[in-house]
């Protein structure tokens, strides 16, 4: 464990400062809205959710966490932010989903759960933190053997640049500008070689693609900008 906290306190701050509009379908979290029916079939096309024990690590408010609950899950939710935290537990007790939330760092929370989860998720979290390798070996740590991690980021090249930072927070204003700092985007072959490092399996790299003239997002061979990364731990 890195004897300094794997988190950026500024990142957690610009959170914060939005947090009470995470549920707003028109707010700052509109792409993740958008996003979340792809994400969430993709967990659950390689996960199968129903009946898993399923962290989902820098949960938000609580967006995704919610999607696999209704898919039969039993998630634990995890992220930095205090107000992100007590949205999600809002929200979660006005739509009556019986979800844990926890304030904790995943290398918190992976001394005490070791070996706990059937499945663990990780969206659009490891850009954002100063150890991304660091959390990958911690996610590994809290599979059972067999268990499941899916995790999504931004790849690193010009195309990602020009698309997820000029174009999504100056052109178009899809995003908070400063959302994204491009020199933490992780390219997949640096994920692929940590999560092996950690002892992990990639199973599945697939791509999401955003198309601003019907604002979906769809999954395809296209690694370029967002993608996903099925992982597990072997028996």
């Amino acid at each position: 464990m890195s004897a300094h906290p794997n988190y950026d306190p500024a990142e957690i701050a610009r959170f914060e400062s939005v947090a009470q509009r995470w549920w707003d379908p028109q707010g700052e979290f509109k792409p993740l809205h958008v996003m979340n029916p792809v994400r969430t079939g993709y967990v659950d096309q390689r996960v199968s959710l129903r009946g898993k024990k399923v962290l989902d690590l820098g949960c938000g408010g609580g967006l995704l966490a919610e999607a696999m609950t209704k898919l039969g899950a039993t998630v634990t939710g995890l992220d930095m932010g205090t107000t992100t935290i007590e949205v999600a537990k809002l929200h979660a007790l006005d739509s009556k989903l019986d979800i844990r939330y926890l304030n904790e760092t995943a290398e918190q929370h992976g001394g005490i759960h070791l070996g706990h989860y059937d499945a663990i998720t990780c969206m659009e979290m490891l850009e954002h933190v100063p150890d991304p390798a660091g959390v990958v070996q911690t996610i590994a740590s809290m599979l059972q053997p067999g268990g499941h991690a899916v995790l999504s980021t931004l790849n690193r090249n010009p195309k990602s640049y020009a698309l997820a930072v000029i174009g999504a927070e100056y052109l178009l204003k899809l995003l908070p500008k400063g959302t994204h700092t491009y020199a933490q985007f992780i390219r997949p072959s640096e994920l692929a070689k940590w999560s092996r490092a950690a002892g992990l399996e990639v199973l599945d790299v697939r791509g999401l693609q955003f198309s601003p003239l019907t604002f979906t997002f769809t999954l395809g061979s296209d690694t370029d900008v967002n993608y996903l990364m099925h992982l597990q731990k072997p028996f």
